[in-house]
Order: structure tokens, then C-alpha cells, then sequence
């Protein structure tokens, strides 16, 4: 399961919407929402750092949407 509908939909934004930030026809993006495609890892990057989450987040690997602070390294 993901987030991906739920967090699309608290922020009041349409499936095309979505899919135009990540540059995908609103079909693929269909398709991540109902789990019938994978996002890739540089999509996850791009889709949390537009809702300002984690990605451990949109992948309910957890349930604190603050991301992560940026490491000095």
C-alpha cells in the first residue's frame, strides 16, 4: 500500500496535477497509485520534496511526515 492517493488528494490536487511535477502522462501516475506500476527512486526524491515529507513516508514505513534533516557531508 502507499500514499500516494492520500496525500495527493489532502492536498486538494488532481492525478494530472501530480503527474505534470513528475513529468508522466496522468495514466502512469494511475498506475502508482493503484500499485500496478513502481515509482522510481528518483521520483519518490521528486514527489516527497514537492509534499516536503520523507519518502519512508509516502512508503508507510513510517508516520512522521517531517523529512529527514540534510546532512553537511
Amino acid at each position: 500500500m502507499n500514499r500516494f492517493k492520500e496525500i495527493r488528494e489532502d492536498n486538494d490536487k488532481l492525478q494530472k496535477d501530480i503527474a505534470k511535477v513528475l513529468s508522466i502522462s496522468q495514466q502512469q501516475y494511475s498506475r502508482y497509485e493503484s500499485e500496478i506500476s513502481q515509482m522510481s527512486y528518483e521520483q519518490l526524491i521528486i514527489l516527497a520534496n514537492y509534499y516536503n515529507v520523507s519518502i519512508d513516508y509516502l512508503l508507510y514505513h513510517t508516520d512522521e511526515r517531517k523529512p529527514y534533516p540534510k546532512s553537511n557531508v
